[in-house]
Protein backbone atom coordinates (compact mmCIF):
# COMPACT_ATOMS: atom_id res chain seq x y z
CA UNK A 1 0.00 0.00 0.00
CA UNK A 2 3.16 2.44 0.18
CA UNK A 3 2.81 5.38 -2.45
CA UNK A 4 5.82 6.65 -4.27
CA UNK A 5 7.21 10.05 -3.45
CA UNK A 6 6.86 12.59 -6.56
CA UNK A 7 10.59 12.11 -7.44
CA UNK A 8 9.98 8.49 -7.82
CA UNK A 9 7.21 8.67 -9.63
CA UNK A 10 8.73 11.01 -11.88
CA UNK A 11 11.84 8.84 -12.52
CA UNK A 12 9.50 5.60 -13.22
CA UNK A 13 7.96 7.87 -15.83
CA UNK A 14 10.75 9.21 -17.33
CA UNK A 15 11.33 5.13 -18.32
CA UNK A 16 8.04 4.14 -18.89
CA UNK A 17 6.01 7.31 -19.90
CA UNK A 18 3.90 9.42 -18.55
CA UNK A 19 0.53 7.48 -17.62
CA UNK A 20 -2.30 9.19 -19.92
CA UNK A 21 -5.63 7.19 -18.08
CA UNK A 22 -6.61 4.95 -15.24
CA UNK A 23 -5.68 2.29 -17.27
CA UNK A 24 -1.72 2.60 -17.64
CA UNK A 25 -1.13 3.06 -14.23
CA UNK A 26 -2.79 6.76 -12.88
CA UNK A 27 -2.71 7.67 -9.39
CA UNK A 28 -7.00 7.15 -10.24
CA UNK A 29 -6.37 3.52 -10.35
CA UNK A 30 -8.50 1.74 -8.13
CA UNK A 31 -6.96 -1.44 -6.00
CA UNK A 32 -8.85 -3.48 -8.55
CA UNK A 33 -7.72 -2.68 -11.28
CA UNK A 34 -4.26 -3.88 -9.79
CA UNK A 35 -5.00 -7.23 -10.55
CA UNK A 36 -5.57 -6.98 -13.79
CA UNK A 37 -3.45 -6.63 -16.87
CA UNK A 38 -5.80 -4.68 -19.33
CA UNK A 39 -4.68 -5.53 -22.95
CA UNK A 40 -4.25 -9.33 -21.63
CA UNK A 41 -1.22 -10.94 -20.90
CA UNK A 42 0.95 -9.78 -24.49
CA UNK A 43 0.61 -6.34 -23.68
CA UNK A 44 2.04 -7.38 -20.38
CA UNK A 45 4.58 -9.50 -21.49
CA UNK A 46 5.74 -6.36 -24.18
CA UNK A 47 6.26 -3.80 -21.34
CA UNK A 48 7.89 -6.30 -18.78
CA UNK A 49 11.82 -5.59 -20.08
CA UNK A 50 11.34 -2.00 -19.10
CA UNK A 51 10.91 -3.34 -14.99
CA UNK A 52 14.86 -2.85 -14.92
CA UNK A 53 15.54 0.28 -16.51
CA UNK A 54 12.55 1.75 -14.38
CA UNK A 55 14.38 0.29 -10.83
CA UNK A 56 17.55 1.81 -12.59
CA UNK A 57 15.82 5.14 -12.95
CA UNK A 58 14.60 5.49 -9.40
CA UNK A 59 17.84 3.63 -7.84
CA UNK A 60 19.73 6.24 -9.91
CA UNK A 61 17.62 9.43 -8.08
CA UNK A 62 17.07 8.75 -4.92
CA UNK A 63 19.99 6.13 -3.68
CA UNK A 64 17.27 3.21 -3.41
CA UNK A 65 13.90 1.91 -4.73
CA UNK A 66 11.39 1.93 -1.83
CA UNK A 67 8.68 0.10 -1.65
CA UNK A 68 6.21 2.64 -2.52
CA UNK A 69 8.51 3.10 -5.94
CA UNK A 70 8.07 -0.56 -6.46
CA UNK A 71 4.38 -0.71 -6.55
CA UNK A 72 4.48 2.04 -8.47
CA UNK A 73 6.42 0.74 -11.09
CA UNK A 74 4.85 -2.54 -10.47
CA UNK A 75 1.29 -1.33 -11.40
CA UNK A 76 2.63 0.12 -14.83
CA UNK A 77 4.08 -2.95 -16.24
CA UNK A 78 2.23 -4.31 -14.95
CA UNK A 79 3.71 -6.95 -12.51
CA UNK A 80 3.11 -8.55 -9.20
CA UNK A 81 5.01 -6.18 -6.87
CA UNK A 82 6.25 -9.49 -5.16
CA UNK A 83 7.86 -10.12 -8.54
CA UNK A 84 9.20 -7.05 -9.09
CA UNK A 85 10.80 -7.17 -5.25
CA UNK A 86 12.04 -10.56 -6.10
CA UNK A 87 14.03 -8.72 -9.58
CA UNK A 88 14.95 -5.92 -7.59
CA UNK A 89 16.89 -8.14 -4.66
CA UNK A 90 18.68 -9.76 -7.29
CA UNK A 91 20.96 -7.10 -8.42
CA UNK A 92 23.33 -6.29 -6.14
CA UNK A 93 23.78 -2.78 -7.58
CA UNK A 94 19.56 -2.11 -6.55
CA UNK A 95 18.97 -1.47 -2.78
CA UNK A 96 15.67 -1.55 -1.93
CA UNK A 97 16.22 0.08 1.80
CA UNK A 98 17.17 3.40 2.36
CA UNK A 99 21.06 4.23 1.73
CA UNK A 100 23.00 6.90 2.57
CA UNK A 101 23.34 9.44 -0.20
CA UNK A 102 26.97 8.30 -1.37
CA UNK A 103 28.45 4.71 -1.62
CA UNK A 104 31.76 3.75 -2.34
CA UNK A 105 32.00 -0.36 -3.41
CA UNK A 106 36.02 -0.53 -3.11
CA UNK A 107 37.54 -3.91 -4.95
CA UNK A 108 38.43 -6.42 -2.89
CA UNK A 109 38.84 -8.60 -5.24
CA UNK A 110 42.12 -10.95 -6.45
CA UNK A 111 43.78 -8.34 -8.63
CA UNK A 112 43.85 -5.47 -6.72
CA UNK A 113 44.57 -7.54 -3.43
CA UNK A 114 47.83 -8.80 -5.38
CA UNK A 115 48.93 -5.18 -6.06
CA UNK A 116 48.36 -4.39 -2.42
CA UNK A 117 44.70 -3.72 -2.26
CA UNK A 118 44.83 -5.24 1.27
CA UNK A 119 46.69 -2.30 2.48
CA UNK A 120 44.32 0.22 1.23
CA UNK A 121 41.07 -1.88 2.75
CA UNK A 122 42.95 -1.42 6.22
CA UNK A 123 43.33 2.18 5.65
CA UNK A 124 40.39 2.97 5.06
CA UNK A 125 38.68 0.83 8.08
CA UNK A 126 41.40 2.50 10.08
CA UNK A 127 39.85 5.96 8.75
CA UNK A 128 36.23 5.80 8.58
CA UNK A 129 35.47 2.44 10.29
CA UNK A 130 34.40 -1.07 9.10
CA UNK A 131 32.46 -1.23 5.74
CA UNK A 132 29.03 -1.27 5.24
CA UNK A 133 28.77 1.54 8.20
CA UNK A 134 27.33 4.45 7.51
CA UNK A 135 29.65 7.51 8.23
CA UNK A 136 27.59 11.04 8.03
CA UNK A 137 26.08 10.68 4.56
CA UNK A 138 28.43 8.22 2.62
CA UNK A 139 29.14 4.72 3.15
CA UNK A 140 31.53 1.97 1.67
CA UNK A 141 31.55 -1.22 1.33
CA UNK A 142 33.96 -3.91 -0.28
CA UNK A 143 33.26 -5.03 -4.07
CA UNK A 144 34.23 -7.81 -6.20
CA UNK A 145 36.16 -7.33 -9.09
CA UNK A 146 35.44 -3.64 -10.98
CA UNK A 147 37.12 -4.35 -14.18
CA UNK A 148 40.00 -1.87 -13.73
CA UNK A 149 42.62 -4.67 -12.52
CA UNK A 150 45.32 -2.70 -14.88
CA UNK A 151 45.08 0.39 -12.32
CA UNK A 152 45.71 -1.78 -9.03
CA UNK A 153 42.44 -0.31 -7.18
CA UNK A 154 39.60 0.79 -8.11
CA UNK A 155 36.09 2.35 -6.34
CA UNK A 156 32.54 2.71 -7.75
CA UNK A 157 31.15 5.64 -6.45
CA UNK A 158 27.04 5.87 -6.85
CA UNK A 159 25.68 9.28 -5.34
CA UNK A 160 21.76 9.58 -5.69
CA UNK A 161 20.92 11.99 -8.05
CA UNK A 162 23.84 12.32 -10.20
CA UNK A 163 25.84 9.71 -12.56
CA UNK A 164 27.87 6.97 -10.92
CA UNK A 165 31.41 6.76 -12.06
CA UNK A 166 34.52 4.57 -11.17
CA UNK A 167 37.98 6.24 -9.41
CA UNK A 168 40.86 3.92 -10.49
CA UNK A 169 43.49 4.03 -8.79
CA UNK A 170 41.59 5.15 -5.97
CA UNK A 171 43.57 6.33 -2.96
CA UNK A 172 42.07 6.56 0.62
CA UNK A 173 42.12 10.07 0.09
CA UNK A 174 40.19 10.39 -2.51
CA UNK A 175 37.77 7.75 -1.16
CA UNK A 176 36.63 9.78 2.51
CA UNK A 177 36.61 12.93 0.27
CA UNK A 178 33.64 11.28 -1.96
CA UNK A 179 32.09 9.81 1.03
CA UNK A 180 32.97 13.75 2.70
CA UNK A 181 30.38 15.19 -0.32
CA UNK A 182 33.24 16.19 -2.62
CA UNK A 183 32.33 16.69 -6.29
CA UNK A 184 34.24 14.20 -8.37
CA UNK A 185 34.84 13.36 -12.07
CA UNK A 186 36.46 11.34 -15.01
CA UNK A 187 37.84 12.25 -18.13
CA UNK A 188 35.70 11.30 -21.05
CA UNK A 189 37.60 10.86 -24.63
CA UNK A 190 35.30 12.87 -26.95
CA UNK A 191 33.90 10.92 -29.79
CA UNK A 192 34.33 11.15 -33.40
CA UNK A 193 31.95 10.22 -36.16
CA UNK A 194 33.08 7.12 -37.80
CA UNK A 195 32.98 6.88 -41.41
CA UNK A 196 31.52 2.91 -41.51
CA UNK A 197 33.54 1.65 -44.29
CA UNK A 198 32.80 -2.16 -43.25
CA UNK A 199 29.74 -1.61 -42.95
CA UNK A 200 29.29 0.12 -46.30
CA UNK A 201 31.43 -2.54 -48.05
CA UNK A 202 29.15 -5.32 -46.52
CA UNK A 203 26.12 -3.84 -47.52
CA UNK A 204 27.48 -3.70 -51.07
CA UNK A 205 28.75 -7.73 -50.54
CA UNK A 206 25.37 -8.93 -49.31
CA UNK A 207 24.41 -10.66 -46.02
CA UNK A 208 25.44 -14.58 -47.39
CA UNK A 209 29.13 -13.20 -48.61
CA UNK A 210 29.56 -11.59 -45.49
CA UNK A 211 28.66 -14.52 -42.87
CA UNK A 212 30.68 -16.39 -45.45
CA UNK A 213 33.80 -13.92 -44.93
CA UNK A 214 32.85 -15.36 -41.16
CA UNK A 215 33.15 -18.34 -41.68
CA UNK A 216 36.32 -18.29 -43.37
CA UNK A 217 37.79 -15.91 -40.50
CA UNK A 218 37.98 -19.22 -38.49
CA UNK A 219 37.08 -16.70 -35.78
CA UNK A 220 35.67 -18.06 -32.28
CA UNK A 221 34.38 -16.07 -29.77
CA UNK A 222 36.28 -14.37 -27.46
CA UNK A 223 34.22 -14.51 -24.65
CA UNK A 224 35.39 -17.77 -23.14
CA UNK A 225 32.93 -20.17 -25.04
CA UNK A 226 35.26 -20.17 -28.09
CA UNK A 227 32.50 -21.48 -30.13
CA UNK A 228 32.53 -20.62 -34.12
CA UNK A 229 31.53 -17.07 -34.62
CA UNK A 230 30.19 -18.17 -38.77
CA UNK A 231 28.49 -20.81 -36.95
CA UNK A 232 26.53 -18.80 -34.83
CA UNK A 233 25.73 -16.33 -37.69
CA UNK A 234 24.79 -18.99 -40.02
CA UNK A 235 22.22 -20.70 -37.48
CA UNK A 236 20.46 -17.23 -36.63
CA UNK A 237 20.41 -16.51 -40.30
CA UNK A 238 18.50 -19.59 -41.68
CA UNK A 239 15.77 -19.43 -38.85
CA UNK A 240 12.58 -18.36 -40.13
CA UNK A 241 10.74 -15.13 -38.71
CA UNK A 242 10.07 -12.12 -38.81
CA UNK A 243 11.79 -10.43 -35.35
CA UNK A 244 15.46 -11.75 -34.78
CA UNK A 245 18.24 -10.19 -32.86
CA UNK A 246 21.23 -9.41 -32.24
CA UNK A 247 22.91 -8.85 -28.71
CA UNK A 248 26.32 -7.84 -27.91
CA UNK A 249 27.33 -9.20 -24.49
CA UNK A 250 29.31 -6.15 -22.48
CA UNK A 251 28.74 -7.69 -19.24
CA UNK A 252 32.62 -8.18 -18.11
CA UNK A 253 32.26 -9.10 -14.85
CA UNK A 254 34.98 -12.38 -14.50
CA UNK A 255 38.16 -11.14 -12.27
CA UNK A 256 40.76 -9.88 -13.97
CA UNK A 257 39.42 -9.08 -17.33
CA UNK A 258 38.90 -5.56 -18.69
CA UNK A 259 39.64 -5.99 -22.57
CA UNK A 260 35.83 -5.23 -23.02
CA UNK A 261 35.94 -2.10 -20.99
CA UNK A 262 39.20 -0.90 -23.13
CA UNK A 263 38.21 -1.65 -26.31
CA UNK A 264 34.69 -0.09 -25.89
CA UNK A 265 36.55 3.33 -24.54
CA UNK A 266 39.22 3.53 -26.90
CA UNK A 267 36.86 2.95 -30.22
CA UNK A 268 33.24 2.44 -29.27
CA UNK A 269 32.56 2.71 -33.24
CA UNK A 270 34.51 -0.50 -33.90
CA UNK A 271 31.82 -2.41 -31.63
CA UNK A 272 28.72 -0.39 -32.84
CA UNK A 273 29.94 -1.32 -36.53
CA UNK A 274 30.30 -4.74 -35.62
CA UNK A 275 27.07 -4.88 -34.58
CA UNK A 276 25.49 -3.14 -37.22
CA UNK A 277 27.55 -5.69 -40.01
CA UNK A 278 26.15 -8.39 -37.42
CA UNK A 279 22.03 -7.63 -37.87
CA UNK A 280 22.77 -7.08 -41.66
CA UNK A 281 24.42 -10.58 -42.48
CA UNK A 282 21.93 -12.53 -40.10
CA UNK A 283 18.17 -10.97 -41.20
CA UNK A 284 17.85 -8.81 -37.23
CA UNK A 285 16.78 -4.89 -37.36
CA UNK A 286 16.90 -4.57 -32.62
CA UNK A 287 20.32 -4.68 -31.50
CA UNK A 288 20.82 -4.60 -27.62
CA UNK A 289 24.22 -3.92 -26.00
CA UNK A 290 23.94 -5.44 -22.72
CA UNK A 291 26.66 -3.39 -20.47
CA UNK A 292 28.16 -4.24 -17.02
CA UNK A 293 26.24 -2.01 -14.95
CA UNK A 294 29.99 -0.59 -12.75
CA UNK A 295 30.86 0.63 -16.78
CA UNK A 296 29.48 3.96 -16.20
CA UNK A 297 31.83 5.68 -18.34
CA UNK A 298 31.71 3.38 -21.29
CA UNK A 299 28.05 3.41 -21.00
CA UNK A 300 28.47 6.94 -21.54
CA UNK A 301 31.04 6.51 -24.54
CA UNK A 302 28.63 4.44 -25.97
CA UNK A 303 25.45 6.48 -25.23
CA UNK A 304 27.36 9.75 -27.65
CA UNK A 305 28.76 7.56 -30.40
CA UNK A 306 25.46 5.62 -31.09
CA UNK A 307 24.00 9.78 -31.02
CA UNK A 308 26.71 10.61 -33.48
CA UNK A 309 26.46 7.53 -35.39
CA UNK A 310 22.24 8.96 -36.05
CA UNK A 311 20.72 6.66 -38.98
CA UNK A 312 24.16 5.48 -40.57
CA UNK A 313 24.28 2.08 -38.59
CA UNK A 314 20.73 1.15 -40.47
CA UNK A 315 19.61 -0.91 -37.40
CA UNK A 316 18.18 -0.13 -34.08
CA UNK A 317 20.51 -0.80 -31.67
CA UNK A 318 19.50 -0.14 -27.51
CA UNK A 319 21.71 -0.11 -24.61
CA UNK A 320 20.85 -1.82 -21.53
CA UNK A 321 22.71 -1.85 -18.23
CA UNK A 322 23.30 -4.75 -15.81
CA UNK A 323 23.62 -4.33 -12.02
CA UNK A 324 26.08 -5.81 -10.41
CA UNK A 325 25.45 -9.94 -11.24
CA UNK A 326 27.80 -11.96 -12.78
CA UNK A 327 25.68 -14.76 -13.52
CA UNK A 328 24.26 -12.01 -15.99
CA UNK A 329 27.29 -13.24 -18.34
CA UNK A 330 26.13 -16.46 -19.09
CA UNK A 331 24.15 -15.98 -22.31
CA UNK A 332 20.04 -16.95 -21.24
CA UNK A 333 20.90 -15.22 -17.94
CA UNK A 334 21.57 -12.48 -20.18
CA UNK A 335 18.30 -12.40 -22.08
CA UNK A 336 15.95 -13.34 -19.25
CA UNK A 337 17.54 -9.89 -17.38
CA UNK A 338 16.74 -7.44 -20.00
CA UNK A 339 13.08 -9.51 -20.77
CA UNK A 340 12.97 -8.03 -17.11
CA UNK A 341 13.23 -11.17 -14.95
CA UNK A 342 15.62 -12.56 -12.76
CA UNK A 343 19.20 -12.79 -14.72
CA UNK A 344 18.97 -16.85 -13.80
CA UNK A 345 20.04 -19.40 -16.66
CA UNK A 346 17.55 -21.08 -19.08
CA UNK A 347 17.83 -24.67 -19.74
CA UNK A 348 19.86 -25.24 -23.17
CA UNK A 349 18.54 -26.62 -25.83
CA UNK A 350 16.56 -24.71 -27.52
CA UNK A 351 19.73 -22.75 -28.15
CA UNK A 352 19.72 -19.03 -28.18
CA UNK A 353 19.95 -19.18 -32.33
CA UNK A 354 16.12 -21.13 -32.44
CA UNK A 355 14.89 -19.14 -29.17
CA UNK A 356 16.72 -16.85 -27.98
CA UNK A 357 16.02 -13.26 -26.54
CA UNK A 358 11.98 -12.35 -26.44
CA UNK A 359 11.28 -16.24 -27.85
CA UNK A 360 13.31 -15.21 -31.34
CA UNK A 361 16.30 -16.42 -32.89
CA UNK A 362 19.09 -13.96 -31.24
CA UNK A 363 23.00 -13.85 -32.06
CA UNK A 364 25.10 -13.15 -29.14
CA UNK A 365 28.55 -12.40 -29.18
CA UNK A 366 31.02 -10.70 -27.54
CA UNK A 367 32.46 -7.04 -27.34
CA UNK A 368 36.18 -8.71 -28.26
CA UNK A 369 34.44 -10.82 -31.46
CA UNK A 370 32.01 -8.07 -32.39
CA UNK A 371 35.08 -5.48 -32.77
CA UNK A 372 36.49 -7.31 -35.18
CA UNK A 373 34.15 -7.89 -37.49
CA UNK A 374 34.99 -4.72 -39.21
CA UNK A 375 38.53 -5.54 -40.16
CA UNK A 376 37.36 -9.25 -41.37
CA UNK A 377 35.36 -7.20 -43.54
CA UNK A 378 37.67 -4.77 -44.77
CA UNK A 379 40.91 -7.03 -45.35
CA UNK A 380 38.45 -10.44 -46.18
CA UNK A 381 38.08 -13.32 -43.75
CA UNK A 382 41.22 -15.32 -45.27
CA UNK A 383 43.51 -13.00 -44.51
CA UNK A 384 42.45 -12.88 -41.22
CA UNK A 385 42.84 -16.06 -40.92
CA UNK A 386 46.77 -16.41 -41.81
CA UNK A 387 46.90 -14.79 -38.12
CA UNK A 388 47.51 -17.29 -35.24
CA UNK A 389 46.77 -20.97 -36.03
CA UNK A 390 44.76 -23.32 -38.24
CA UNK A 391 42.15 -23.46 -35.01
CA UNK A 392 42.62 -20.03 -33.39
CA UNK A 393 42.81 -17.82 -36.04
CA UNK A 394 43.80 -13.99 -35.83
CA UNK A 395 44.63 -11.71 -33.09
CA UNK A 396 44.01 -12.07 -29.06
CA UNK A 397 43.81 -9.57 -26.80
CA UNK A 398 45.06 -10.63 -23.16
CA UNK A 399 44.06 -8.92 -19.57
CA UNK A 400 47.80 -9.20 -17.65
CA UNK A 401 47.07 -7.50 -13.91
CA UNK A 402 48.60 -8.27 -10.88
CA UNK A 403 52.25 -8.42 -10.11
CA UNK A 404 53.61 -7.49 -13.43
CA UNK A 405 55.82 -4.66 -14.34
CA UNK A 406 53.22 -3.12 -16.96
CA UNK A 407 49.76 -4.54 -16.86
CA UNK A 408 47.03 -4.01 -19.38
CA UNK A 409 45.74 -5.13 -22.61
CA UNK A 410 48.39 -6.89 -24.48
CA UNK A 411 46.58 -7.80 -28.37
CA UNK A 412 49.17 -10.98 -29.62
CA UNK A 413 48.59 -13.30 -32.27
CA UNK A 414 46.99 -16.85 -30.92
CA UNK A 415 50.54 -18.87 -29.96
CA UNK A 416 52.12 -17.25 -27.95
CA UNK A 417 53.17 -18.57 -23.89
CA UNK A 418 52.29 -17.20 -20.76
CA UNK A 419 55.65 -16.90 -20.18
CA UNK A 420 56.03 -14.62 -23.40
CA UNK A 421 53.48 -12.72 -22.70
CA UNK A 422 54.32 -11.91 -19.17
CA UNK A 423 57.80 -10.93 -20.44
CA UNK A 424 56.41 -9.12 -23.06
CA UNK A 425 54.36 -6.77 -19.91
CA UNK A 426 58.18 -6.18 -18.58
CA UNK A 427 58.44 -9.28 -16.03
CA UNK A 428 57.28 -10.18 -13.03
CA UNK A 429 57.52 -7.66 -10.12
CA UNK A 430 59.39 -9.99 -7.19
CA UNK A 431 59.62 -13.30 -7.41
CA UNK A 432 56.56 -15.03 -9.68
CA UNK A 433 54.66 -17.68 -7.71
CA UNK A 434 51.44 -18.56 -9.02
CA UNK A 435 49.91 -17.35 -12.63
CA UNK A 436 46.16 -17.73 -13.01
CA UNK A 437 45.04 -18.03 -16.38
CA UNK A 438 41.31 -17.04 -17.06
CA UNK A 439 40.26 -15.40 -14.30
CA UNK A 440 38.40 -16.80 -11.22
CA UNK A 441 36.90 -19.21 -13.25
CA UNK A 442 40.36 -20.37 -14.88
CA UNK A 443 43.17 -22.64 -13.01
CA UNK A 444 46.71 -21.90 -11.79
CA UNK A 445 49.62 -22.89 -13.95
CA UNK A 446 52.20 -25.13 -13.41
CA UNK A 447 55.58 -24.27 -14.53
CA UNK A 448 55.57 -26.18 -17.62
CA UNK A 449 52.46 -24.79 -18.92
CA UNK A 450 53.97 -21.70 -19.21
CA UNK A 451 55.69 -22.70 -22.01
CA UNK A 452 52.11 -23.95 -23.60
CA UNK A 453 50.95 -21.99 -26.68
CA UNK A 454 48.17 -19.97 -25.85
CA UNK A 455 45.15 -21.36 -28.56
CA UNK A 456 42.07 -23.08 -27.87
CA UNK A 457 43.56 -26.52 -29.07
CA UNK A 458 46.96 -26.57 -26.93
CA UNK A 459 45.15 -25.53 -24.40
CA UNK A 460 42.25 -28.15 -24.45
CA UNK A 461 45.18 -30.63 -24.24
CA UNK A 462 47.32 -29.23 -21.60
CA UNK A 463 43.89 -28.47 -19.65
CA UNK A 464 44.51 -24.48 -19.68
CA UNK A 465 41.33 -22.28 -19.47
CA UNK A 466 42.31 -19.29 -21.63
CA UNK A 467 38.49 -18.27 -20.74
CA UNK A 468 38.18 -14.54 -21.64
CA UNK A 469 41.82 -13.67 -21.61
CA UNK A 470 42.66 -12.86 -18.01
CA UNK A 471 46.39 -13.60 -16.69
CA UNK A 472 47.04 -12.36 -13.23
CA UNK A 473 50.86 -12.70 -11.83
CA UNK A 474 51.30 -13.38 -8.04
CA UNK A 475 54.65 -12.77 -6.55
CA UNK A 476 55.59 -13.93 -3.41
CA UNK A 477 54.53 -11.31 -1.44
CA UNK A 478 50.75 -12.74 -1.93
CA UNK A 479 49.03 -14.92 0.32
CA UNK A 480 47.84 -17.47 -1.99
CA UNK A 481 45.60 -19.10 0.70
CA UNK A 482 43.81 -15.54 0.77
CA UNK A 483 43.55 -15.31 -2.93
CA UNK A 484 41.94 -18.99 -3.36
CA UNK A 485 39.93 -18.27 -0.58
CA UNK A 486 38.56 -15.31 -2.22
CA UNK A 487 37.75 -17.16 -5.32
CA UNK A 488 35.75 -19.39 -3.42
CA UNK A 489 33.63 -16.76 -1.60
CA UNK A 490 33.26 -14.94 -5.06
CA UNK A 491 31.33 -17.84 -6.20
CA UNK A 492 29.49 -18.66 -3.09
CA UNK A 493 28.32 -15.22 -3.66
CA UNK A 494 27.63 -15.09 -7.27
CA UNK A 495 26.04 -18.29 -7.41
CA UNK A 496 22.40 -17.58 -8.49
CA UNK A 497 20.97 -20.24 -6.96
CA UNK A 498 18.74 -21.65 -9.34
CA UNK A 499 20.45 -25.13 -9.37
CA UNK A 500 21.05 -27.65 -6.63
CA UNK A 501 24.98 -28.65 -7.60
CA UNK A 502 26.00 -24.95 -7.74
CA UNK A 503 23.85 -23.73 -4.65
CA UNK A 504 25.08 -26.28 -2.41
CA UNK A 505 28.53 -27.06 -4.16
CA UNK A 506 29.82 -23.06 -3.87
CA UNK A 507 29.15 -22.87 -0.44
CA UNK A 508 30.30 -26.49 0.54
CA UNK A 509 33.58 -25.33 -1.41
CA UNK A 510 33.66 -22.10 0.57
CA UNK A 511 33.25 -23.80 3.67
CA UNK A 512 36.34 -26.10 3.18
CA UNK A 513 38.78 -23.89 2.05
CA UNK A 514 37.99 -21.81 5.31
CA UNK A 515 38.78 -24.87 7.13
CA UNK A 516 42.09 -25.19 5.02
CA UNK A 517 42.90 -22.00 5.83
CA UNK A 518 42.14 -22.36 9.30
CA UNK A 519 44.45 -25.72 9.06
CA UNK A 520 41.52 -28.20 10.58
CA UNK A 521 40.84 -30.01 7.47
CA UNK A 522 40.43 -33.63 7.17
CA UNK A 523 40.84 -35.76 4.22
CA UNK A 524 37.10 -36.51 4.42
CA UNK A 525 36.92 -32.67 3.09
CA UNK A 526 39.72 -33.26 0.20
CA UNK A 527 37.42 -35.80 -0.67
CA UNK A 528 34.50 -33.75 -0.95
CA UNK A 529 36.04 -31.34 -2.29
CA UNK A 530 37.24 -33.50 -5.18
CA UNK A 531 33.29 -34.74 -5.59
CA UNK A 532 31.33 -31.36 -4.95
CA UNK A 533 34.03 -30.41 -8.19
CA UNK A 534 33.04 -33.01 -10.08
CA UNK A 535 28.73 -32.55 -9.42
CA UNK A 536 29.11 -28.99 -10.14
CA UNK A 537 30.79 -29.92 -13.62
CA UNK A 538 28.29 -32.44 -14.62
CA UNK A 539 24.84 -31.01 -13.48
CA UNK A 540 25.07 -27.68 -12.96
CA UNK A 541 22.71 -26.26 -15.76
CA UNK A 542 25.25 -22.84 -16.64
CA UNK A 543 29.22 -22.13 -16.88
CA UNK A 544 29.38 -20.82 -13.58
CA UNK A 545 28.98 -23.77 -11.66
CA UNK A 546 30.53 -25.97 -14.39
CA UNK A 547 34.04 -23.75 -13.82
CA UNK A 548 33.68 -22.89 -9.88
CA UNK A 549 35.76 -25.66 -8.92
CA UNK A 550 38.65 -25.27 -11.11
CA UNK A 551 40.48 -22.62 -9.13
CA UNK A 552 40.51 -24.31 -5.73
CA UNK A 553 41.18 -27.36 -7.22
CA UNK A 554 44.20 -26.56 -9.36
CA UNK A 555 45.82 -24.23 -6.45
CA UNK A 556 45.42 -27.78 -4.20
CA UNK A 557 46.91 -29.85 -7.16
CA UNK A 558 50.08 -27.68 -7.74
CA UNK A 559 50.52 -27.14 -3.76
CA UNK A 560 49.96 -23.31 -3.48
CA UNK A 561 47.56 -24.19 -0.61
CA UNK A 562 46.83 -27.09 1.71
CA UNK A 563 50.53 -28.68 1.10
CA UNK A 564 49.68 -30.23 -2.37
CA UNK A 565 48.08 -33.18 -3.74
Amino acid sequence: TAAPTATEQAAGDAVLGVPDSTWSGADERTPADEHVAHGGFHRAAERRHLLRPALHAVQDSIGHVSHGALNYISNRIPVSPAEAYGVATFYDLIETEPMPTTIARVCDDIACKAAGGNQLISDLEAEMGPGNTPNGEGMWMRSPCLGHCEKGSAAFIQRAGQQALTIAPVTVREITAVLDGESVTTAISPVFVSSFTALKKARVMGAAAVRDDVVKSGIRGRGGAAFPAGTKWNGVADEAGASKYVVCNADESEPGTFKDRWLIEQNPFALLEGIAIAAFAVGATKAYIYIRGEYREAERLLSSALDAAGSDLGVDIEIRRGAGAYICGEETALFNSIEGFRGQPRQKPPFPTQTGLFGSPTLINNVETLAAIPGIVRDGGEAFAQLGTAESTGLKLFCLSGNVAVPGVYQVEFGITTRELINLAGGAQGMMQAVLSGGAAGSFLTEAQLDVPLTFEDGHDAGISLGSGAIMVFNTDVDMMEITHRIAEFFAHESCGLCVPCRVGTTRQLDIVQRISEGIDTPADRRDLDNIGWVMRDASICGLGHTAANAVESAIRIGLIGGGA
